[in-house]
């Protein structure tokens, strides 16, 4: 206990300093260049010039746009129309396209504020620079899968996610040191259950009660904030499955260092705090320092977000979303096992 109250709160404020970010920069950005022009490649320079934008991929078509920004590899998409340079030269008023994945919708207003500096740069600098009269060049955002930019759109089905992970780790974890603690353990020892067949009848109620919490706010979540699921619910369904697996392998494996349920529910906080900021629910996972990102990797809580806001927002399905799903069956299968072998071990 002395560990669980002094080093956790070191760390987390260390891992949060960093983690904890709300402003933007290295935005993985994709361009579509219809003009292929000197002045579309100057526009394209001002972006990469700064901090803010990545540009990571250049494309030729809006398909292959589309499919970077739902499966989340790009968060911006910038297109730029034949006849661009004929425009600017001419001092003709021309537009630009900008697409924004509206998951975020905290990321995508910061990103708006920070095209319009930039466009305002660049019409300044030509005003100057023509000598006819300058109509400009316009910014024409368009913000996909959650349009208005409402925060309920984008936080409602993280609320899933943290709802499910804390409630069945906890409920794990405290229901088998309670055995402990009440001394029944030593009453199912000398029964002929096996020690698989105990963890099992531990773990289905709890992975009943994770559904049944997915259902339930899904259902409140489109009654009460219209927040409605475009994708196949389905989907959903067994990125919960997946999900639950490593929730529920956490939870058995604090019970096995734990000896009392206040340790237990103290333990659990020491990985439910981290992993929730390394989710990607409040802060965006690419404003992390690198070795953060890394660590996130291990987190199943990005997982089933990802999954959720895909299902949810986009309305993608296995073909996009199966690198999350199959990343969550590993850590869940890998922890449920190494927790059963310390259970069984401490059993024994």
């Amino acid at each position: 206990m002395r560990f669980t109250l002094l080093v956790p709160p070191i760390m987390q404020l260390i891992v949060f300093g960093y983690a904890a970010n709300f402003d933007l920069k290295h935005i993985s950005t994709a361009v579509i260049d219809y003009d292929q022009s000197v002045e579309s490649r100057e526009i394209l320079s001002r972006f990469d010039s700064t901090a803010y934008f990545d540009i990571k991929h250049r494309v030729r078509t809006m398909p292959e746009l589309k499919e970077l920004i739902d499966r989340s590899r790009v968060i911006l998409g910038i297109v730029i129309p034949a006849g661009y340079a004929n425009d600017v030269r001419s001092g003709k008023p021309t537009s630009i396209q900008v697409l924004l994945d509206g998951t975020d919708s905290n990321s995508a207003m910061v990103i708006v504020g920070y095209l319009n500096r930039i466009f305002g740069s660049y019409n300044r600098a030509l005003s100057a620079k023509l000598v006819t009269d300058y109509g400009g060049v316009t910014l024409e955002p368009r913000t996909w899968y959650n349009p208005n930019l409402e925060s309920r759109v984008f936080f409602v089905p993280g609320v899933i996610a943290l709802v499910v992970f804390i409630v069945t780790m906890i409920l794990t974890a405290m229901a088998i040191v309670k055995e402990y603690e009440i001394g029944t353990i030593e009453q199912i020892l000398v029964t002929p259950i096996r020690p698989i067949e105990l963890i099992l009848g531990k773990l289905c109620p709890f992975a009943v009660v994770g559904i049944i919490d997915v259902v339930l706010i899904s259902i409140v979540g489109r009654l009460l904030f219209q927040v409605h699921i475009v994708g196949n619910p389905l989907v959903l369904f067994l990125g919960a499955i997946m999900f639950l697996l490593s929730s529920l392998g956490f939870g058995l494996f604090l019970s096995t260092i734990s000896r009392t349920q206040q340790q237990a529910l103290m333990t659990s906080f020491l990985f439910i705090n981290p992993a929730v900021m390394l989710s990607g629910f409040g802060f965006p996972i690419e404003n992390m320092p690198q070795w953060v990102q890394y660590l996130t990797y291990l987190n199943p809580l990005r997982y089933f977000v990802g999954v959720i806001r895909g299902v949810y927002l986009k309305g993608v399905g296995l073909d996009i979303l199966w690198p999350q799903l199959l990343a969550m069956a590993v850590i869940g299968i890998s922890t449920i096992t190494i927790s059963a072998l310390r259970f069984k071990q401490k059993l024994g």
